[in-house]
């Protein structure tokens, strides 16, 4: 076999394709290693601007990473001190909510039967157990804190990644020298990713707050624990609020019963719709620069590939990829189809323009 053909086997889609699958299912397999790595390379990302900051006011290096990694290490104690104590009490306090879940699953079973849907109790009552549920839903919540067993190695590589965060421009100019415009994109990258997440946390806050503060007033038990789980989960995109929503709801149904609910319920409403449709947009600006469909699909898949934190970073990490595919040519189609249709429009007119002026060029030379 000639050189020719070997290079075309070698650019062929197929083997494209099966070595993205290759790479993907090595990254599943891996994950519990990649997962807290792109999670620290992206809190770095965050923590570089406040290190910048002190640097110009003539705090040297070390000590700013030193400042900067033990302000993140009394956020994250204090976080993690007050989702403890609250699961605590939480998991102490399931045997005395059993009784009333089990009234109420009595009743509705009892609804259905007077409107004809006859379903026994005996094989409801084994079907749907309350302490089961219960001991689910406290399960559940210690999972959603579950990444805090890697928090060592995480804090690990922030330090690492920080000490050398300034090294990283000068490598990248070394490795791409003569390229300034593949330099721009690097810095490109990092200003939409800090631009992201940092007004992404503050209207996750907001949210969070806004939550705590609502269910006080309903008078719905843990409201620190539900505000803590709307915040983390307001990351998610589109069905994080809704995840969050649920076990409230459920919650505030076994506590209060049907009003409590109810009023649980609409304060959530209220509150995601307000920030999602009016504030978020806003502030956001000009937006992620990725469609809706692409936003949801990422979602998916980069939760499917990396487990949690690939939920949570999915808008991010596609937002990476279609700014790296966006600077080529030959795949800045696939960038094109990534973005909104806004972005498809301005791309088109661009096209157009520097077509015409082409033209203008060539009809000139004629002359």
């Amino acid at each position: 076999m000639n050189n020719k053909s070997l290079g075309t086997i070698n650019g062929s889609p197929l083997v494209k394709l099966a070595a993205l699958i290759i790479i993907i299912t090595g990254v599943v397999y891996a994950k519990s290693i990649i997962a807290p790595f792109i999670l620290a390379i992206f809190i770095s990302i965050i923590c570089a601007q406040p290190i910048s900051w002190l640097e110009k006011k003539k705090v040297p290096n070390w000590l700013a990473v030193v400042f900067v990694l033990f302000g993140l290490i009394v956020l994250f104690s204090g976080f993690s001190i007050l989702i403890g104590g609250t699961l605590s009490s939480f998991s102490n306090n399931v045997a005395k909510y059993e009784t009333t879940l089990t009234k109420i699953i009595n009743t509705f079973i009892q609804f259905l039967n007077d409107q004809g849907i006859n379903i026994p109790k005996d094989q409801a009552s084994e079907l749907i157990q309350p302490a089961n549920i219960l001991k689910y839903t406290a399960s559940a919540l210690n999972g959603i804190f579950k990444m805090v067993g890697s928090t060592f190695l995480i804090f690990l590589i922030i330090f690492f990644i920080l000490t050398e965060f300034k090294s990283f421009s000068t490598k990248a100019k070394a490795i791409l020298i003569g390229s300034d415009e593949s330099i721009n994109y690097f810095s490109t990258i990092l200003q939409n990713i800090r631009h992201y997440l940092g007004i992404k946390t503050l209207i996750c806050l907001i949210t969070g707050t806004l939550i705590y503060v609502s269910l006080l007033i309903i008078g719905v038990e843990y409201a620190l624990l539900w505000a803590l789980i709307a915040f983390l989960l307001s990351y998610i995109p589109h069905i994080g609020s809704i995840i969050a929503a649920i076990p409230t709801v459920l919650f505030a149904l076994v506590q209060q019963g049907i009003g409590g609910a109810l009023w649980t319920l609409g304060a959530f409403i209220v509150i995601q719709n307000t920030i999602g449709n009016f504030i978020e947009p806003r502030v956001m600006g000009k937006g992620l620069g990725l469609s809706t469909l692409v936003v949801f699909l990422s979602l998916l898949f980069w939760g499917f590939i990396l487990g949690p934190v690939g939920m949570f970073l999915s808008v991010p990490i596609t937002m990476t990829i279609k700014i790296i595919l966006e600077h080529n040519e030959k795949t800045r189609w696939i960038s094109i189809l990534l973005g909104t249709p806004a972005e498809a429009k301005i791309y088109l007119k661009h096209e157009q323009s520097v077509k015409k002026q082409q033209q203008n060029k060539e009809h000139l030379k004629e002359k």
